[in-house]
C-alpha cells in the first residue's frame, strides 16, 4: 500500500512541477488546469500516507514534507479565486441602468442539438449580449428566434468547432471578424453603444487548446491572447474581453494576459465559476472568461444551469463607472514579463502569419 501511495505522491508532485517549465508543448501546459483537483488528491494521499506509517523512515518524511509543500503551493495558487481573497473588481453601489451591460456566453458544444433548452434559458436570463461559441450553420438556423430581441448581429458559423454567433440588443459599431493567428479561428471585435450613448470595446475570442487532438502546443493560444491584450491596452474605450479561452484562470498565460492588458477578473475573490466539464463534476475548470478594464464595477456574476453542452453558460452584469479606475489596482507586468510576452507574440506559429477579414 505504501508503495502505491509513494507512486501517487510522485505523480502529483510531477504534475505540480511540470508547469514551471515554460515550454509551449501540451504536456507542460495542460497540467496547469487541474490545480484544485491536485490539491484535493494531495490531501487524500497525505492523510492516507500518514495513517499507514508506522516507524517513519527518511523516505516517509520526505514524502510527507513534499506533499505538505505541494499543498501549500497549490492552495496559494487557487486562493485568489476563493471568497476569502480580496476582490479584484469592486461591487456596484448605485445602479445606473443606462450604463449597465449584461452578457451571457456559452460554448454550445457543436454536436449538441438541444437548442430549445438554451432558448428557454436565454429568454429567462434576458441579457443585453449573447455570445455563442462552437456554432455551425445548424446552430445559426436553430437559434434564429433570438434575432427578434437581438437585432444587432455578427455571425461566423463554422464547421470546425470554432464558429461564433454574437447577438446584441445594443447597437454594435464597427463590428469586424478577425483571424489574428490561425486561419479558421475567428475573433469578433466591436464597439457596443450603451444606453447612455457611451461606447465599450468588446473582444470575443475562442483560441485553440493545447491538447494533442487539437494543437500540440499552446503557442497559438498564447499569441492570440497577448495580441488581444495589446489591443485592449491601447483601446481608447473601456474594454470587455470574453469567451472560451481554453485556459484556466490561474495559469501563467492568463496571468500574463491580465498584466499586459491591464484588465480585471471579476471572479477573483468570489469563486472559481468552473464551466468545463459540465458532465464530469470532478474534472471542472474555469475555461470561460470575462475580463474588463478598471473603469467598470460588478453587479452580478453567475454560472448558469447546464443546457446540454460540456460547458456551463456564464452570466455577468457590469456597470461602466469611470471613477472606479481610481479605486482599482490595474495589473502591471514586470520588464521580464513584457519581454516574455513579446517573444510569445513573435514566435512562429503553424500559419505563416496573421490573417484579417
Amino acid at each position: 500500500m505504501k508503495l502505491y501511495l509513494q507512486l501517487s505522491a510522485s505523480f502529483l508532485l510531477l504534475a505540480t512541477l511540470l508547469p514551471f517549465v515554460r515550454s509551449d508543448y501540451w504536456t507542460f501546459r495542460v497540467v496547469e488546469f487541474p490545480r484544485l483537483q491536485k490539491f484535493f488528491l494531495g490531501l487524500v494521499v497525505l492523510g492516507w500516507y500518514v495513517a499507514v506509517m508506522s516507524v517513519a523512515s527518511w523516505l516517509d518524511w520526505g514524502v510527507v514534507v513534499s506533499l505538505v509543500a505541494m499543498l501549500g503551493y497549490l492552495a496559494w495558487q487557487v486562493y485568489p479565486f476563493t471568497p476569502f481573497a480580496p476582490k479584484q473588481l469592486i461591487k456596484t453601489r448605485i445602479i445606473n441602468a443606462d450604463r449597465t451591460l449584461s452578457m451571457m456566453m456559452w460554448n454550445v458544444y457543436q454536436y449538441n442539438r438541444n437548442a430549445s433548452r438554451f432558448l428557454k434559458l436565454a429568454q429567462k436570463v434576458d441579457s443585453d449580449i449573447i455570445l455563442l461559441a462552437e456554432t455551425d450553420l445548424w446552430w445559426q438556423e436553430n437559434v434564429r428566434s433570438l434575432e427578434e430581441k437581438y437585432p444587432h448581429l455578427v455571425h461566423v458559423p463554422l464547421e470546425n468547432t470554432y464558429g461564433m454567433l454574437l447577438y446584441s440588443k445594443l447597437p454594435l459599431l464597427n463590428a469586424k471578424v478577425h483571424y489574428l493567428v490561425e486561419e479558421g479561428i475567428p475573433s469578433i471585435h466591436a464597439n457596443i453603444q450603451l444606453r447612455s450613448g457611451e461606447e465599450i470595446q468588446l473582444f470575443c475570442i475562442h483560441p485553440t487548446p493545447p491538447v494533442p487532438q487539437e494543437n500540440p502546443r499552446s503557442t497559438e493560444r498564447d499569441k492570440e491572447l497577448l495580441l488581444i491584450a495589446e489591443l485592449a491596452k491601447t483601446s481608447k474605450n473601456p474594454v470587455v474581453v470574453c469567451g472560451d479561452l481554453n485556459d484556466v484562470a490561474w495559469s501563467y498565460t492568463t496571468d500574463l494576459f491580465q498584466k499586459m492588458s491591464g484588465l480585471l477578473d471579476p471572479r477573483r475573490g468570489r469563486g472559481f465559476f468552473n464551466t468545463f466539464h459540465a458532465k464530469i463534476p470532478f474534472l471542472r475548470f474555469p475555461l470561460d472568461h470575462v475580463f474588463c478594464s478598471t473603469d467598470f464595477t460588478l453587479i452580478k456574476v453567475a454560472r448558469l444551469q447546464n443546457s446540454g453542452s460540456d460547458h456551463f453558460p456564464m452570466y455577468i452584469k457590469l456597470q461602466y463607472e469611470p471613477k472606479a479606475a481610481l479605486v482599482h489596482d490595474e495589473p502591471q507586468p514586470t520588464a521580464e514579463e513584457e519581454q516574455i510576452a513579446q517573444e510569445k507574440i513573435e514566435k512562429e506559429t503553424r500559419d505563416e502569419g496573421p490573417a484579417t477579414e
